[in-house]
């Protein structure tokens, strides 16, 4: 059974007070390449747990497989457009806008994903309170990280803190407004449209965990530590629905 709207929408500004953490963190003191490192690598092991634990099996239950076929391609095909067009914005440069840097492809990408990830809230929801409050949880790490990393990228372009913190601010709120969407059209699904829905939301956290995350993380030389931090991640997550 699904959650009130009123609850899912207070859940939600747990990760939308790590977003602004995060960001109001690193526009004091921009983390280590290591340390956010370290960061992708237990959020994505704690993303994919709430994949492999929960979203999963409720997906197992309906024993749909058209609807399964479905919700991936779906969620595949929505993944890869929206990072298409990521790519397209965050090519644009001073150059070839013929005007000054204002961050506007950044802050525009990140608007989008933040926004997709207030969906995959309510996606989780659709599914059942528990599987939505872990997702609430997994996807809390994730946007403490891409608060910390807009916070730098602007910082490093030459904008003032509170400014920094004001958009970070600004753009954690579109969580709330994704949950609030995903809440509301997805209240009461069940049959395969649940299932469709559910295996989009599993195809979509898998792509953020294996083309964003780790990708990202990847970029610095691996570790014996960095690559525990992704097993860590999994392992607590796991141990929280084993105790719940």
């Amino acid at each position: 059974m699904s959650a009130p709207l009123g609850q899912i929408l207070s859940l939600t500004l747990i990760p939308v007070a790590a977003t602004i953490l995060g960001g109001a963190a690193a526009s004091v003191r921009v983390p280590s390449d290591t340390v956010r490192s370290l960061v992708q690598h237990f959020a994505a092991g704690v993303v994919f747990a709430a994949v492999a634990g929960e979203l999963l099996p409720e997906i197992t239950k309906g024993h749909q497989p058209v609807g399964v076929v479905i919700g991936f391609a779906l969620g595949v095909a929505v993944m890869l457009i929206i990072r298409h067009f990521a790519e397209r914005l965050e090519g644009a440069t001073p150059e070839t806008t013929g005007r000054p840097s204002s961050n506007v492809g950044l802050i525009t990408v990140v608007g989008i994903d933040v926004l997709i990830d207030g969906l995959l809230i309510g996606v989780g929801f659709a599914a059942g309170e528990r599987v939505g409050t872990l997702l609430v949880i997994a996807l809390t790490l994730e946007l403490l990280f891409l608060g910390v990393s807009v916070a730098s990228s602007l910082g490093q372009s030459g904008v003032s803190r509170g400014r920094t913190i004001g958009t970070v601010a600004g753009l954690s709120v579109l969580v709330i407004l994704g949950a609030a969407l995903g809440g509301t059209l997805l209240r009461g699904l069940s049959g395969l449209a649940l299932e469709i829905t559910l295996s989009f939301g599993a195809a979509a956290l898998l792509f953020l965990v294996t083309e964003e995350l780790l990708t990202e993380a990847h970029e610095v030389k691996e570790t014996p530590l960095i690559t525990a931090a992704f097993f860590a991640g999994f392992v607590a997550l796991y141990l929280l629905e084993l105790a719940t």
